[in-house]
């Protein structure tokens, strides 16, 4: 049985990595490619002027704190987590979804040529910005922190991953820095990684690891998975209304179409952090299980096994061993006792 879930656990990453890598390429497609896609791009950009006066302080809190010496330190601390925990492996994973994210995110944004289209001509001398760097360092950190938790913590730590992750992509929109399209192929290039490394964690398990079922977090995870589907809901109803206009210069819209596609790329920034971390947090448990008797650390138990010895004919006794409680013979009236 645990054979069997450990190969659909390995199968069901391969599929997301693969969604990860297909969602990329069809958004490289048409965000970067096609003119419509960088007239949405475009438009929501235009539309950060609404309010930014006000959400100003807090976006270049949360900017400020990013940058390579940060997340060097970030990545140390996931790294100690996991090893005061004594799984090696897993620090060393979290290190290769750190590093591999953000110098992808990095070849990417080198490789990839966007072509000036006549959509935005003040920022085509720039050239490509797609992933967004800062997001792609938030989210690599948010989903590693979500890895290297104990159980316990792991859905407050999904909570709190996605909520960062969301609000690193959003504050780079809202701050000029990036387009929507640009945070959303960050977060997918941390999604592909984290499946990647998820599917090595899962072929390097142990026969002893175990599963147990308490670990798993459904009430957590449905949250998210449904907040991320509804808020992607939303984002497709303003890109719809946006599109209806893409023909029209940005200054010609009205404060409501500039906002609606603001406000359109900023809940598809949020909704693809939340669907991300909700579908690793589906799967965490088995990922990362604990560890088998053999290498047992602090806080991993074996689930308690009932171990029945007949005796004698008629009640047969039952030496329970538990975790929690010492050992209990029950014997029968009549049967032996024991004898040192």
């Amino acid at each position: 049985m645990r054979a069997n879930w450990r190969a659909a656990v390995a199968g069901w990453h391969l599929i997301v990595g693969a969604a990860c890598v297909v969602a990329f390429v069809v958004l490289v497609r048409y965000f970067v490619l096609s003119v419509n896609g960088q007239k949405f791009d475009f438009v929501a950009l235009t539309g950060n002027s609404i309010g930014r006066a006000r959400i100003d302080e807090v976006v270049n809190t949360v900017l400020d704190g990013m940058s390579f010496v940060s997340l060097a330190i970030a990545t140390a601390v996931l790294a100690f987590i996991a090893l005061i925990r004594r799984r090696r492996g897993l620090a060393l994973m979290v290190l290769l979804l750190i590093a591999g994210a953000n110098a992808t995110t990095q070849a990417f944004k080198a490789f990839i040529t966007r072509p000036n289209l006549g959509v935005d001509i003040e920022r085509a001398a720039a050239g490509n910005s797609l992933p967004s760097g800062h997001t792609t360092i938030a989210a690599s950190v948010a989903v590693a922190l979500v890895l290297v938790l104990p159980p316990r913590t792991r859905a407050v730590g999904g909570f709190l991953a996605a909520g960062y992750a969301a609000l690193a992509g959003v504050a780079t929109l809202s701050a000029g820095w990036h387009r929507p399209s640009d945070a959303v192929a960050a977060l997918l290039v941390v999604g592909g990684w984290t499946a990647a490394v998820s599917f090595v964690l899962v072929l390097a398990q142990r026969k002893q690891d175990f599963v147990l079922q308490r670990d798993a977090h459904p009430v957590a995870t449905i949250v998210l998975v449904l907040a991320g589907v509804v808020l992607l809901a939303v984002a497709a109803v303003a890109f719809e209304l946006t599109d209806q206009v893409h023909d029209l210069d940005p200054d010609e819209l009205s404060r409501r179409r500039l906002f609606a596609a603001y406000a359109g790329g900023a809940v598809g920034i949020a909704g693809t952090a939340a669907l991300l971390v909700g579908l690793i947090l589906a799967t965490v448990h088995h990922v990362v299980p604990h560890r088998g008797r053999s290498t047992a650390i602090s806080g991993d138990t074996p689930p308690s096994d009932d171990v029945t010895v007949r005796l004698a004919d008629g009640e047969p006794p039952t030496v329970r061993l538990s975790d929690r409680e010492a050992p209990t013979v029950k014997l029968p009236p009549d049967g032996p006792r024991a004898t040192a």
